[in-house]
């Protein structure tokens, strides 16, 4: 049956993640310049790896953090399901007392096993999810794709890494994750199982932080 390799990364710096400004799914940003060098960093790195495909989120800052490898030809799919969380009410908001009174009870609420509680206005961890799996369900039923790029969000990237390495939802905080980090993943089609190869890896990014 073989094995796939799925290479998830987070997007690149914007302002708003700069300044802590909530952006979910509502606030469609730009990478600022470091976004933009993290992009690049990250495409001198793996721009040998033959990508059969790049699966993004419909926000642009993942087609930004992907361009380069779309610009050499690979084809590439813009999902809604990879979105990132709606956090509703929260987002374009710089959090202040209340707000991280807010954020902290809600988090707080999720790492208990309360993860059908979403955000005044916005998603839970499990819609989330749901909309995910449609997802790589395509992914993974395009077994002559190998390997895939996968262009997503912090949140819903600690949301879909638990699932798939079937833990509960209220275990999502373990995936630690910084702008353009890469997750690689290999699926194994025989057992349905999926093995984390990389976690949170930068390595690709140290030019930068010792420049």
């Amino acid at each position: 049956m073989g094995h796939k390799s799925i290479y998830i990364i987070r997007h690149g710096e914007t302002d708003y993640n700069r300044r802590g400004v909530v952006q979910g799914s509502g606030v469609d940003a730009d990478l600022n310049d470091m976004g933009r060098a993290q992009a690049q960093a990250f495409f001198a790195a793996y721009q040998h790896v033959p990508f059969s495909k790049v699966y993004i989120s419909a926000l642009k800052r993942t087609l930004q953090t992907t361009q380069p490898f779309i610009d050499l030809g690979i084809p590439y799919e813009r999902h809604t399901g990879l979105n990132e969380i709606s956090w509703g009410i929260m987002e374009g908001k710089v959090p202040g007392n209340v707000d991280d009174e807010y954020y902290r009870d809600l988090t707080e609420s999720w790492a208990s096993g309360n993860t059908a509680r979403s955000t005044e206005g916005g998603e839970s961890p499990e819609q989330v999810r749901d909309r995910q799996k449609p997802v790589i369900d395509l992914i993974l039923s395009r077994q002559d794709e190998n390997p895939v790029l996968v262009a997503m969000h912090g949140r819903a990237m600690r949301i879909l890494l638990s699932w798939l390495m079937n833990e509960p939802l209220s275990q999502m905080d373990n995936y630690e994750h910084s702008n353009l980090c890469l997750y690689k993943l290999d699926y194994d089609y025989e057992t349905g199982q999926f093995t984390i190869e990389l976690a949170n890896n930068t390595a690709h990014l140290i030019s930068l932080v010792m420049a």
